[in-house]
């Protein structure tokens, strides 16, 4: 049965001119005071000190008295202490190696977004009101909340092309979805979005490319637009809709995809995909960025730990393309531009993407019931070594016949 997890409600709002003011304030604050406490942290850093969070939060009630920095007195204070919070978060990650040094918020290239803490907000009756105003927000509540949940943290954001949303944080319990003991291999690709090891191929959607000379012609628009002139910021603002248009699009495809996945299938395994490596050959990376492998896969994630599925990601170095699914034979090589091959050592002719998905199932299956990964063949069929894995990081391979 699934138990009760923390999940986050997003929805449209439409700000009253007050409101839109009062909350543009509050972004710029967040933004001055988490750059000031990462110049400060920055420069501690080089003379090989540590500065804690809460010496942050004291240079902040230091700031508030000055002359220069008095108007961050001005907005409700739960958002400046939690844009410090997020900073701690941001060096944390740093210091074990789970992400690069913090980088400094931009007015231009960011995203705003402002939290606030049950504090700084009251919720009565489906109205949300948030500090220093008055009236509650004009919601679009294109769906309901759990049935008696009441948010614990509500984030307040505008994207590039200037909607309004918040996102609610509630506990809720996830639907309990049909029981299956089926289990499914998903290789992921280009021309076909995702293989499965059932030999069923989802077609690419390609959002970007359906909108590419839509946003060519307007990228074309802005360049001719004088720098700093209200037509420019118009020209970039549509540049910005074009681009959520597109996100939004991908977004609503891989949610349904995954759901899918996630609803027919006990086990999913999928291969730990090196992305960031990958974008770097500059034929594909625009392909590669369009597919969006890397949201499925969070996605595919976060789901399955909810509804109680597995999933099981198999080491990249592991040879699911070039290794013969019916005998176990290794091609030598496999260019990207061979879509069907035989093995020269069965005569079976495969499919290369179905045949990789068969290899990622196998992988994982025998990750399952032996509790070891077996790595990645080498020369020979028969040939094994394995090593204890972490729990859903398993570097699997198939054993030898």
């Amino acid at each position: 049965m699934p138990s009760s997890v923390k999940r986050a409600f997003k929805y449209r709002f439409h700000p009253s001119d007050t409101q839109a003011a009062e909350l543009s304030r509050t972004f710029g604050c967040v933004r001055k005071v988490y750059n000031l406490a990462l110049e400060a942290r920055s420069e501690a850093w080089r003379r090989q000190e540590r500065v804690t969070y809460g010496q942050t939060s004291a240079m902040l009630t230091a700031w508030k008295k000055t002359t220069d920095l008095g108007f961050l007195s001005e907005v409700s204070s739960v958002p400046l202490q939690q844009a410090l919070r997020h900073l701690q978060a941001a060096f944390v990650s740093f210091w074990e190696g789970r992400s690069r040094y913090p980088r400094f918020k931009s007015r231009k290239k960011s995203n705003d977004s402002a939290e606030f803490t049950r504090s700084a907000f009251k919720w009565c009756d489906g109205r949300l009101t948030l500090a220093k105003m008055s009236e509650p927000l004009d919601v679009v509540w294109s769906r309901p909340l759990p049935e008696g949940a009441a948010p614990s943290t509500v984030t307040v954001s505008r994207d590039a092309a200037g909607r309004w949303f918040v996102s609610l944080l509630c506990e809720d319990t996830p639907a309990p979805m049909p029981a299956t003991t089926r289990a499914v291999g998903v290789d992921a690709g280009i021309t076909s979005l995702v293989t499965l090891s059932t030999g069923e191929k989802i077609t690419n959607p390609k959002h970007e490319r359906r909108d590419r000379a839509r946003l060519a012609k307007a990228q074309r628009h802005l360049a001719r637009k004088e720098k700093g002139s209200r037509n420019r910021e118009k020209a970039r603002r549509k540049i910005a809709r074009i681009h959520a248009r597109i996100a939004d699009r991908r977004r609503d495809f891989l949610h349904k995809l995954s759901t899918r996945l996630v609803r027919e299938n006990q086990t999913l395994v999928i291969e730990d995909l090196t992305v960031r490596t990958m974008v770097k050959n500059h034929k594909l990376a625009r392909a590669i960025s369009d597919a969006a492998w890397t949201e499925l896969r969070s996605m595919l994630e976060y789901k399955c730990a909810w509804y109680g599925r597995t999933l099981i990601t198999v080491d990249r170095w592991f040879p699911s393309t070039k290794l013969c699914s019916h005998c176990g034979a290794l091609a030598a090589h496999m260019p990207l531009h061979v879509r069907t091959w035989t093995c020269a050592n069965c005569g079976t002719t495969h499919d290369r993407d179905e045949n990789a998905a068969v290899n990622l199932l196998a992988a994982g299956l025998a990750v399952t019931v032996c509790g070891d990964g077996v790595r990645p063949q080498r020369r020979t069929p028969g040939r094994q070594s394995s090593v204890k894995q972490k729990p859903q990081r398993a570097t699997a391979g198939i054993p030898g016949s």
